[in-house]
């Protein structure tokens, strides 16, 4: 989000988005889980700061240009209901998360006169795209933080949430699954590796390079 400073509307817009973002996975998280029956009916679907809010993915927010949200650990969430369950609670944050900005996209696609996303990328969201409208800034902002934010969930190493819907999915989670949750998730080397392709390289990390690929599909049907 720093990388948005030149543009004061973006980057106050992209940081609203990010927050956003936590609280729309957090609610669709506890939202599903109440749904299939793997948590208790009287349990509270509201914000819970310690619980949504993870640092070092406010860090990553603020560094490379968009976070993550706390770990949801796949002790958490039974399987025993079925794994396809279990897998969609872990998919229910991310994927609403993009449904949200498909939504932003639509609003801006039909309050532009002149349209970006047809030669846009991530990167350029994340930055702040110059346009001629506050209005249009202010949308262009929203849909692609809460598309990186969704994007990013999706890759499935942990703290993320595709690790979680892998888990789950999987019938046995082989040794390679339990070697990469010991180390990644247990000893806490996915946040260090994320975190180190959000500072390098310097004016292009790592993780604008995995966004950038992810997302361009999603901007060009709005081109």
């Amino acid at each position: 989000m720093l990388f948005a400073l030149g543009e004061p509307v973006a980057f106050a817009a992209l940081v609203v988005a990010f927050l956003l973002a936590l609280l729309v996975r957090a609610f669709a998280i506890r939202l599903t889980a109440r749904t299939l029956g793997l948590t208790q009916r009287g349990e509270k679907l509201g914000p819970r700061l310690r619980e949504d809010i993870d640092p070092f993915g406010a860090v990553a927010a603020a560094i490379g240009g968009m976070g993550w949200g706390k770990i949801v650990s796949v002790d958490e969430v039974p399987r025993w209901r079925g794994r396809g369950r279990a897998a969609a609670v872990f998919l229910a944050g991310p994927l609403s998360c993009l449904l949200v900005a498909q939504l932003f996209f639509l609003g801006y696609a039909l309050s532009t006169d002149v349209n970006v996303l047809s030669f846009a990328t991530m990167v350029d969201l994340l930055r702040g795209v110059p346009v001629s409208s506050m209005v249009d800034q202010v949308l262009l902002s929203f849909a692609g933080g809460f598309l990186a934010f969704g994007l990013l969930a999706l890759i499935p190493i942990p703290p993320l949430d595709g690790f979680g819907a892998l888990w789950s999915a999987l019938r046995n989670p082989g040794s390679g699954m339990q070697w990469m949750r010991l180390w990644f998730e247990d000893k806490n080397i996915g946040v260090l590796v994320l975190l180190i392709c959000c500072f390098f390289p310097f004016e292009y990390p790592l993780l604008l390079v995995i966004l950038d690929a992810l997302s361009l599909l999603f901007l060009r049907l709005w081109g």
